[in-house]
């Protein structure tokens, strides 16, 4: 399976080029501003791509899909597949979505580190290919210009270690995009930064567990938020 990944567009999709795949997926932050009328030009570009298959975790810009589901759940899942604590087998690969992260601001999807965030990260089943989570886990492509500190999650680390996923795909810090392997997971920030970054493509053969990830480099230069 073909895998190309997307994050963290903010309304600038039309200026991606992007390859051609069996999945298309985006891991969060189609919208600047969280609006439906945001959500509904993000999906109308998702729709016309022509990817079999299309994947949708929410970002922390997406306030729609927490604040009115509703109503925005339903424009999802006329073009794509949504995940939002829940998995979808696709082609015989077992994918999991999950759109919280440690909370910054008033966004969406914000939790606290700790308990709240523990909770979430236990329902990741075991049983498991593909992880997509919109923020990073703590260590791991969370490098931010915003300070010193990591800004990825522990607990959501130590889950991953626990379940060990073929794959752990994530967004939200646009200046640390690139791919990792350890113990057995491939790690891929797959940032597009806004258009700064094309698409990442990531080659999953379940059969033989293997990965291949061509990912561009990361650029620690600016404001991750």
């Amino acid at each position: 399976m073909r895998i190309v990944a997307v994050a963290d567009t903010h309304l600038f999709h039309r200026e991606l080029a992007v390859p051609y795949g069996d999945v298309f997926l985006h891991a969060g932050d189609l919208c600047r501003g969280g609006s439906l009328a945001e959500l509904a030009e993000a999906l109308e570009w998702i729709a016309e791509l022509p990817h079999p298959t299309k994947i949708v975790v929410a970002g922390n810009h997406d306030m729609c899909l927490e604040d009115a589901p509703d109503r925005a759940r339903p424009l999802v899942a006329a073009v794509a597949t949504y995940l939002e604590d829940e998995g979808a087998v696709i082609g015989g690969v077992r994918f999991w979505g999950s759109p919280w992260q440690p909370a910054y601001n008033g966004w969406g999807f914000n939790l606290p580190r700790g308990e709240a965030l523990v909770a979430k990260w236990a329902r990741i089943p075991a049983a498991l290919d593909v992880l997509v989570t919109h923020g990073p886990p703590e260590g791991i492509g969370d490098r931010s210009s915003m300070g010193a500190e990591r800004a990825g999650c522990r607990d959501l680390r130590a889950r991953v270690a626990m379940v060990r996923p073929l794959v752990h795909l994530f967004g939200h810090i646009h200046e640390d995009g690139g791919a990792w392997e350890e113990d057995g997971t491939t790690f891929v920030n797959c940032t597009t930064w806004e258009s700064e970054r094309p698409p990442t493509v990531i080659d999953v053969d379940v059969v033989t567990r293997t990965v291949r990830v061509d990912a561009p480099p990361a650029r620690v230069t600016a404001s991750s938020w």
